[in-house]
Order: C-alpha cells, then structure tokens, then sequence
C-alpha cells in the first residue's frame, strides 16, 4: 500500500514540476521578446566581376558600384522619393541666387583605418575630379570643373557654381575618398593605384578581401551610422551570368540574387524559399525618333506620325509580355511620383483606330495593299535599333509586332556595343533603349537644344520653347516655379512627341527567406538595395521587454 501511495506522490510530483515548467515557459514568452541579433554572413551572386572599388571610378561597372554603396559615403544621398538628404554632410544651406552652397560636415566620422574624415577629404575629392585628365565619368567632371570649391574650417566646405542649377546636389553623392592615403596620387594614376582593390571608406563595411572569385566584406566599427550592421560579414560571389546566378542559389551557393532580370522572373518566382523584393527604378525605356535626318526618316518629322505610333502600342501588353510584368507604363519625359510631374498633361492610352486616323490623316495608307502604309513612294518601313540583352530585344521585337499591326514595318536590328555610339552620332532611323536618370528632374541633358551635339538629345529634337522652359527652370531654386516650368515643358513634349517613352523598368531583387528585414524603396541605381543594410539580419536572440526598452531593441512578431 505504501509502494502505491509513494508511486501516486511520484506522478503528482512530476505533474507538479511539469506545469510548473509549462507556466515558466509561459511567463518568460510572455515577459521576453525575441529581437534580431548579431552573427551571421550574407552571400549574394552578382553577374559580373570587379575592377575598381573607387567611387570616382566605379561609374561603367555595376559590381563595382554595388562595392563602393557598402563601403563609401558621399556628402548626400539620394532617398526613396529621389531627393538628396544628408550623409557625411550635416546640412547645407543655398544662397538666394541659387550660386552658394554651404556645407556642414559631421564631425563624428572616422576613416575605416581610424583617421578623421575632415574637408580636406572633401577638398582633395573633388579636385580629382576637377583634374583634365580624371579617368572617371565625363559628366561628373565637366559639373564638378565648372565649380569652385573652398574650405572654410575642418568641418565647413563652400560650392561656388557659374550659375543656379538645382540638380547640383546630385552630384554630390559621389563617395569621398581619404586625402591621407591618395595624396600623393594624380588622376593620372588613379587607375592603377592599389586603392582600387585595397579600400578605406567611411561606410558601414570594409573590404577585407577580394578577388575574381568574390569579395568579402565585414561591419566597419568606426561606422558612424546610428547603429552598427547585424550581419558579422556580406561576401559577394561574381558569376558571369545571371542564368548563372539562378544556378548557384539552386546550389546553395548563395543566398541572394542581386538582379533578376524579367525573363528569368517566372522561375525565380516559383523558388518557395526566396523573398521576391521589387522596386521601380529612375528611368525609361524609350524609342528615340531620328528628327534630323528627313531623308532617311520622313516619317518621323510630323508630330501626328509620332503620336501615332505611341497611340498605336499596348504599353501594358508589353510590360506583361516583353518584362514578365517587371515594368510600369510611362507617361510622360518626368517621372510620375516626384514633385515635377503634371498629371494633367496629354496622355497616350492605347487607341490602335485613332493611331489610325492619324496616319490616314497625315497621308499614309496603304496603296498597293502590301500591308505596309506609304505616301508618295515611299514606304512606312524603318530599322529599329535596339542593344543585345534579352530584355530589350524582346520589347523591341513586340514593338513592332504591334506597329505591324497599323501597316507600319519596323525591322529590328540587334546591335552589341555600338548602340551607343550610333545614338551619339544621329546614325539611326529609330532606336530603343533605357534610358538612366538621376534623382533631380532636370531634363536639359535630354531634351534641350543645346545637347543635340555632345549631349543626350539622341534623336535631335530641337524645340525652342521647350529648351526655353528647361534653361529657365535649371537657374531657378523655387521648386513651385520650377515646377510650373516643367508642365510647360511637359505639355509641348506631349504635343510634340519628340520621343516614344514605353515604361519605367522595375527592379527585382530575390533573397531567401533566411535573411531578414531586407526592404525596398523606389531607387536610381540597383545599389541603393543597400540603403538599410544594416538592418538585416538572420540570427535572433531573446531578451526581456524592459531590456528591450532601455536598448532601443524593436521587438519581432509573435
């Protein structure tokens, strides 16, 4: 009898102790909270190699662009609305004529090696840029020539421009580099210094090894960010495609595909362990029209033939077929989510019979019933020019299926390298390409007059009230006086159709679900996936709320 009681004691003790260990669990899920924690590494593919992780060098290579986002800081940068805001710049403050600009700098940053970052990096940065024979970007230096630079104290930089141009504070987002290890360097030599693929920024990571293979980066402790990266270390894996990238994360050999471009998208898509992140980018793709050579290209020089021809595409149709659905339809020389933009100016919906009417208006029809419209003698028939990279192809090669459905023949010509240079010298009828902005609308570079020769008015529009309210607006700081420039401007380009503009490309982005807290924004450049890097993270820890109070610790969800 006493055996049975002692064995009832034993299975009511252990019940005992077993809700009691239940209730513990349950007050200490209760009274902790589980918050991201340190450790861990990050591996990404990207398709390409490095050359130079030199921000004054890293313009012609996205790698390393990619490289120099995570290691470097300029004195601005660009947000998610495509304004400048302060980076190692503290503020800045414009004089009235718009020619001042006066910065503050912070005084909290350190070089990774330790050293102080001061004006004099500021200073020696810029005249590099300023040398005749910077190896760098042609634009960057033609602005940063064109403006004297003075340092006030250790911590205070002036800009003198020639005149007002408010998209100067784009150009000031271009990473600085340490006087103290470059002194000695000309832009001359800048190619072949060991900088290049021996770093030191001020970013939230350093570059602790390199090579053809991969780079390795780990946290900066000297970052002067608001807090130091979760992540212990990011390492870089180059392949040479992105066919290759899908391959290596169906290895297991990464982690994260930096770029999914939109042919790959459906299988990407279908890959139940990764995160798909999306984000429209600063750009266009857009069919140039060659306005300047009425011999080759008749056609093109009557606006209604233009308006014709962009009534007369299924932009969305395009974007579905062409970009996976990786796009959004443009309407428009300004982006349709900054302050610049005019809702209110002439759109071009898809209407194939008023494309027709049009072109039956203008004199084009089809007199010998060959399916292709002409007017005296001459055929509606021209080349379409497009690079060799699957994604404009496709677009280019639906583009004219859907002119061919208006009696228009448009022949695409798959070109390598050398589209470039046939839009710099007006050596074609019509061309498609996509079209990089930066984050200030000013389309001087594009549209005006002026950028015919030298500049990016590939198809040679040459609008005088036009380039008048871009000239205007480019010297004025008021943003609503700019603003009402630009719907002048916009309202003429929508008359005129200088330009068939088809569609803001969307950036993809693909990391397994593995890695946390990985967010994106509207971007210029496939490099601001970057911007809360430090905020990712794959380990966790648990904590007690008030120790996550007094730590500033965001809590995850339950």
């Amino acid at each position: 009898m006493s055996r049975l009681i002692r064995g009832q004691i034993l299975i009511a003790f252990s019940g005992i102790v077993l809700v009691g260990v239940f209730l513990f669990s349950v007050a200490v899920s209760r009274t902790t909270v589980l918050v991201p924690d340190v450790g861990g590494t990050y591996i990404e593919g990207v398709a390409g190699a490095p050359q130079f992780v030199n921000p004054l060098l890293a313009d012609f290579n996205q790698v390393d662009r990619d490289l120099v986002a995570l290691v470097f800081n300029g004195l601005t940068r660009t947000n998610s609305q495509d304004e400048p805001e302060p980076d190692l710049a503290l503020r800045w403050a414009v004089s009235p004529d718009g020619i001042t600009y006066l910065f503050s700098l912070r005084r909290d940053v350190r070089w990774s090696d330790g050293e102080l970052f001061t004006a004099d990096d500021v200073i020696f940065t810029i005249g590099l840029m300023q040398d005749p024979d910077f190896p760098g970007a042609p634009d960057v230096a033609n602005l940063w020539r064109t403006v004297r630079v003075d340092k006030l104290d250790d911590y205070t930089v002036r800009f003198q421009l020639q005149q007002p141009f408010p998209a100067f504070l784009d150009y000031t987002s271009v990473g600085i580099v340490p006087r103290h290890l470059l002194a000695t360097v000309t832009a001359q030599t800048l190619t072949t210094h060991s900088f290049n693929t021996h770093p030191v920024g001020t970013g939230p990571f350093m570059l602790s090894e390199i090579s053809t293979r991969r780079a390795v980066l780990v946290p900066n402790p000297r970052y002067f960010g608001r807090k130091r990266p979760y992540l212990t270390s990011i390492e870089m894996r180059f392949y040479p495609t992105h066919e290759n990238l899908l391959t290596a994360y169906q290895a297991r050999e990464i982690m994260g595909i930096s770029d999914v471009p939109p042919h790959l998208f459906p299988q990407v898509a279908r890959l139940p362990d990764l995160n798909i992140y999306s984000a429209r980018m600063s750009g266009f793709y857009i069919v140039y029209l060659n306005l300047q050579d009425e011999d080759r290209s008749p056609f093109f020089q009557t606006a209604r033939v233009r308006q014709a021809l962009l009534y007369g595409l299924d932009r969305q149709a395009l974007i579905d077929s062409a970009l996976n659905g990786r796009g959004l339809v443009a309407n428009g020389p300004i982006r349709s989510w900054i302050w610049a933009y005019d809702p209110d100016v002439r759109q071009y919906d898809y209407d194939p019979d008023q494309a027709r009417r049009l072109l039956e208006e203008s004199g084009w029809t089809d007199t010998d019933g060959d399916g292709i419209r002409d007017r005296k003698g001459v055929a509606l028939r021209f080349s379409l020019l497009v690079g060799d990279d699957l994604v404009t192809v496709a677009l280019a090669q639906g583009i004219a299926s859907q002119w061919a459905q208006l009696g228009v023949a448009a022949n695409v010509e798959t070109l390598g390298a050398g589209l470039g240079d046939r839009l710099r010298t007006h050596n074609f009828q019509a061309a498609l390409a996509e079209l990089v902005l930066s984050g200030d609308p000013d389309p001087y570079p594009m549209w005006d007059q002026t950028q015919i020769e030298g500049g990016q008015n590939y198809g040679g529009w040459d609008n005088s009230k036009a380039s008048a309210a871009i000239e205007e607006a480019r010297r004025l700081v008021d943003r609503e006086a700019r603003k009402t420039l630009y719907s002048e401007f916009q309202r003429i380009f929508a008359d005129e159709v200088p330009a068939l503009i088809i569609a803001n490309p969307v950036y993809t982005y693909a990391v397994d679900r593995e890695v946390k807290q990985v967010q994106m924004a509207p971007m210029v450049t496939p490099s601001d996936r970057f911007r809360n890097v430090a905020d990712w993270y794959v380990n966790t820890r648990r904590v007690i709320v008030s120790q996550a109070r007094q730590e500033h610790l965001t809590p995850l969800p339950r």
